[in-house]
């Protein structure tokens, strides 16, 4: 009986304390965000129109691709290109070798973001939380490395890998064979550490407490238990957008799989998507097709580890 009596006095009492709350205000832009939202606003724009139209495109007719003005909506959608790219169209024995390009990009660029996890990880632990003589010249040494052009270690790599001893037919020399170049090994070794990713993780590491460490040295942790139990738990953000830069780097790369790779079934996704270009030259609705279809695992990633990308990202910086 009392708490009927009680319900209508709860309900005025609520009303009181809304008609006390005051009025909700429009907010209002300021200058500055009025201006960042001027420029962000068109460049924005510009950077997602190339690949807006790319994916209408790959929807289109050969004849429509090119008209003027361009067609952003396709008036007569089509799958054709598609089906082409995937083989199944009426020139589609030439495509065949399109599922293994996708296999050898997933596999190659999966198996380089785990090694780089794993020994970015482990080398920028030791320079964030360890000490020993040297420690600060050597990770400069590594940092000196990233204003080295990639270009100018092409032509090294390439020459350690083609005599490197027991590989493909060489001899505890290097001679006979054509050591890693040709296989997989060739795609993967060259980019299992990245100084930039030892910089970025190590970033975030320094800014872990120590005292975190220590109370787990207290406990009887190892530092192998406390680098995998503490720390990479800890440095999931940077984690997150160390596997977003190289998964991306790796997938789109181009240059070196041309340099190290001469069979058809090594080809990733970037190399025979360019020889396919070179095959057929006026099969535009077609190469707009396997450029959407290359693109999409790269945004699938992103997408994936968005948040933790921007808060690895922001926080890697917090503490030199």
């Amino acid at each position: 009986m009392s708490s009927a009596l009680d319900a209508p006095e709860a309900a005025e009492r609520a009303e009181t304390k809304e008609s006390r709350r005051p009025p909700h205000r429009r907010r209002r832009l300021s200058p500055g965000a009025l201006l960042a939202y001027v420029v962000l606003v068109p460049g924005a724009i510009l950077f997602v129109a190339p690949f807006a139209w790319l994916v209408s495109a790959s929807f289109q007719h050969m004849g429509d691709i090119f008209s003027w003005p361009p067609q952003w909506i396709p008036n007569d959608p089509t799958l054709d290109g598609y089906r082409t790219f995937f083989g199944f169209g009426p020139t589609g024995k030439d495509q065949a070798n399109v599922w293994r390009w996708l296999a050898n990009s997933v596999f190659v660029a999966t198996s380089v973001t785990v090694l780089q996890l794993l020994f970015n990880s482990m080398a920028a632990y030791v320079f964030a939380k360890r000490h020993f003589p040297g420690r600060d010249i050597i990770f400069f040494g590594f940092l000196a490395t990233m204003m080295v052009p990639p270009h100018v270690t092409l032509i090294p790599n390439y020459l350690v890998l083609r005599y490197f001893p027991l590989f493909g037919g060489n001899d505890i020399l290097g001679q006979g064979g054509h050591g890693m170049l040709d296989s997989y090994y060739g795609l993967i070794l060259p980019g299992t550490v990245s100084a930039f990713g030892i910089f970025l993780l190590r970033q975030y590491m320094m800014s872990i407490p120590d005292e975190l460490l220590d109370a787990a040295r207290v406990d009887g942790a190892s530092e192998l238990r406390i680098f995998w139990k503490v720390v990479l738990p800890l440095s999931v953000p940077a984690l997150a957008a160390t596997a977003i830069f190289t998964f991306m780097f790796v997938w789109e790369d181009f240059l070196w799989p041309l340099i190290v790779i001469s069979s058809p079934e090594y080809y990733t996704m970037p190399l025979g998507l360019a020889l396919f270009v070179v095959r057929n030259r006026t099969a535009w609705d077609v190469l707009m097709a396997g450029s959407v279809v290359a693109t999409i695992p790269m945004i699938v990633v992103f997408m994936i580890f968005q948040r933790k990308f921007v808060q690895g990202i922001s926080l890697s910086g917090l503490k030199g």
